[in-house]
């Protein structure tokens, strides 16, 4: 039916993208991908009372980190510029003559405050809301009388009060709704700006958008869209609604969710494959089983019949799990990469930057198997650059010893790792179990013990890799400032 599939993401900049949108886009980037089609971004930015400012920024910030890459749209270009609503008001206004020309719609001169008493009105009688349509059949000389007096206008559309509209959905299929439900739409606002449906409508059929992949929440605008395709003599797009998502309690999405912004999913360590492979099984499966997928492998699955009816749920368990796994499947090499700029970012000031890539690469094999994001791995990892250890005096005893009898084996314990002529962790697992005995202690006591003087904490990795990392010095250093903490109790 089309020769190119193309699709578009169109957010306004009224916040920072958040799941639902980036998971709109990525479905329509993933379906052009798919088809060998063209992805276009457009900034719907009319709303301009609405509009944050740093938003497009961040949109296309997040779209770049996920990968969601544009053939056309803002820093990109393209043949159907330009892509920010803001610049294409002729359009709009064209648009709009054309539809009162061919009676298709009509300047509406109603003020505000006349709009909210007949809405209370109406709410008063338990009648559906929506325009009464009084200046629907104002004649030439009393639109003209009203202009004379200065009064603004808006534009709105000539609903047909009886029938239905109809049209095809790929996800939810044939959908009807009736006329005489949907009032006379608002298309072009008195400050001269569009609303949704008629910018969206001019736009899709300029950039000769194919396919418009939307969420849910569009779904009842689109007998509105299908109407006024017809006046304009357009063809429509195939629709694709997608279902909502909500919180594991099946409420609204929201932040007690988890739910955040996709560049605070990004600042707080996700991984934009991890985010990627998640958001798209916010309501598309290719079966009952498969949860990790390349995007290589996405692109080659997805298509919008796999997508579902019913609402997604966003679990933040699942994708703290998901990403966990994506950090473990690094190299080490990447991992290093990776995590460096939190290091950098979030270990305390006095420690010295920048940072040796080198040790780096030797800390975080270590600590890799826990962190489920990258923002873990400095408290996970802080006590492998910091100078001094601040930790409670009573963390070195192990169970069943005391100060008195703790002391003597971190000396004896610090005289043999002074004398080994190998330092690395297989040199001081062999010694350690031996000293252990020789100290007639249990190996958990001893090394219980050794692991908060080198660490400051109780859980860390394996004891002699840690070692063997920090080296002989600074574990030497530390056994001695632990002697010294269990002699001179605070």
């Amino acid at each position: 039916m089309f020769s190119t599939v193309r699709t578009r993401f169109a957010p306004s900049p009224t916040g920072f993208p958040h799941v639902g949108s980036i998971r709109t886009a990525l479905f329509a980037w993933l379906f052009a991908r798919h088809n060998n089609g063209k992805f276009i971004v457009r900034i719907e930015d009319t709303d301009v009372a609405r509009t944050v400012e740093g938003a497009v920024e961040a949109i296309l910030d997040g779209l770049q980190w996920l990968g969601i890459d544009r053939d056309e749209g803002p820093g990109v270009g393209g043949d159907y510029g330009p892509y920010f609503q803001s610049q294409r008001l002729e359009l709009y206004h064209r648009a709009a003559a054309r539809l009162i020309a061919q009676d298709n719609a009509y300047p509406c001169y109603c003020s505000s405050e006349r709009l909210e008493e007949m809405r209370n009105d109406q709410t008063k009688r338990k009648v559906p809301p929506g325009y009464d349509r009084r200046c629907r059949t104002l004649t030439g000389e009393q639109r003209k009388a009203k202009e004379v007096e200065g009064l603004k206008s808006v534009v709105r559309f000539k609903m047909p009060t009886t029938g239905q509209t109809r049209f095809q959905d790929i996800i939810r299929g044939s959908v009807v709704f009736e006329n005489s439900l949907i009032d006379d739409f608002v298309l072009l606002k008195s400050d001269g700006y569009p609303t949704y449906h008629l910018a969206n409508i001019v736009d899709d059929h300029e950039m000769e958008i194919t396919h418009v992949i939307r969420a849910e929440e569009w779904l009842s605008s689109t007998p509105r869209h299908c109407l006024l395709y017809a006046a304009m003599g357009y063809t429509p797009p195939q629709f694709a609604h997608l279902p909502l998502i909500l919180g594991p309690d099946r409420s609204k999405l929201s932040k007690r969710h988890g739910a955040v912004s996709v560049i605070e999913y990004r600042d707080l360590g996700y991984l934009p494959e991890a985010m990627l492979n998640y958001l798209t099984l916010l309501g598309w499966a290719l079966d009952d089983k498969t949860e990790l997928f390349t995007c290589e492998e996405l692109i080659k699955n997805f298509s919008l019949e796999r997508v579902s009816k019913t609402a997604a749920i966003f679990n933040i368990d699942k994708l703290n799990w998901m990403n966990g796994i994506y950090i473990r499947q690094l190299t080490a090499d990447d991992f290093a990469r990776r995590a460096m700029p939190f290091l950098e970012n979030d270990l305390p000031v006095d420690v010295p930057r920048p940072l040796s890539m080198e040790y780096v690469r030797q800390v975080l094999p270590l600590v890799q198997e826990r962190a489920k994001m990258l923002s873990e791995v400095t408290p996970l990892t802080r006590y492998f650059f910091v100078d001094k250890l601040e930790y409670d005096t009573a963390l070195l005893i192990s169970k069943g010893m005391t100060a008195e009898s703790t002391i003597p084996a971190l000396m004896v314990s610090k005289e043999c790792l002074a004398k080994m002529e190998t330092f690395d962790a297989t040199a001081l697992e062999a010694m350690l179990r031996s000293l252990a005995e020789e100290l007639l202690l249990k190996t958990g006591q001893l090394f219980g013990s050794l692991r908060t003087a080198v660490s400051g904490e109780t859980a860390t990795p394996p004891l002699f890799q840690m070692m063997a990392v920090l080296g002989r010095e600074r574990s030497l250093q530390r056994i001695e400032a632990a002697i010294d903490k269990l002699k001179r109790p605070t």
